[in-house]
């Protein structure tokens, strides 16, 4: 909306697709949170690897590693549903690839997965990996804050 001199362009704003403008938004939002995911939960995790404990440092690490995977994942899923809903448009009886039953359940049978183990044959405290797993919500948050500050 703004052109190359620093100037409001009214004609931008009305010859822009609101939906691709939105998707836009979307797709910078969803990347921003996936990196700040990597970056927040990571640094509490060397922070805390070398301040308090290597094990729990390490728990952060895995929970955030697990944070982002989810996201990731989740994403994905969005994506793919967002396509099919706009193929199959008008469809009596949409269909949903098994692909996607399988990363929706997949998610959830990872992480358990990788808690027990991490948990009961490294000795990692589960509350560092529940702090890595926070670390999805402190991006949002931060990602959030910063959308509003900065407009985009």
């Amino acid at each position: 909306m703004i052109d190359h001199h620093g100037r409001f362009c009214w004609y931008e704003l009305l010859t822009t697709d609101p939906a691709a403008a939105s998707n836009e938004i979307g797709i910078r939002a969803s990347r921003r949170i996936s990196r700040l995911t990597l970056i927040l939960g990571f640094a509490v995790a060397l922070a805390v690897f070398f301040v308090k404990s290597h094990l729990s440092g390490v728990g952060i690490a895995v929970g955030t590693i697990l944070a982002w995977l989810n996201f990731r994942w989740l994403d994905q899923v969005l994506a793919v549903l967002e396509q099919q809903a706009t193929a199959q448009q008008g469809s009596p009886v949409p269909r949903v690839p098994l692909q996607i039953y399988a990363k929706i359940a997949g998610r959830y049978v990872l992480m358990a997965v990788a808690i027990y183990v991490t948990v009961h044959y490294f000795a990692v405290p589960l509350v560092s990996l529940i702090v890595g797993l926070l670390a999805l919500g402190a991006a949002a948050l931060v990602g959030s804050i910063y959308e509003v500050i900065s407009g985009s």
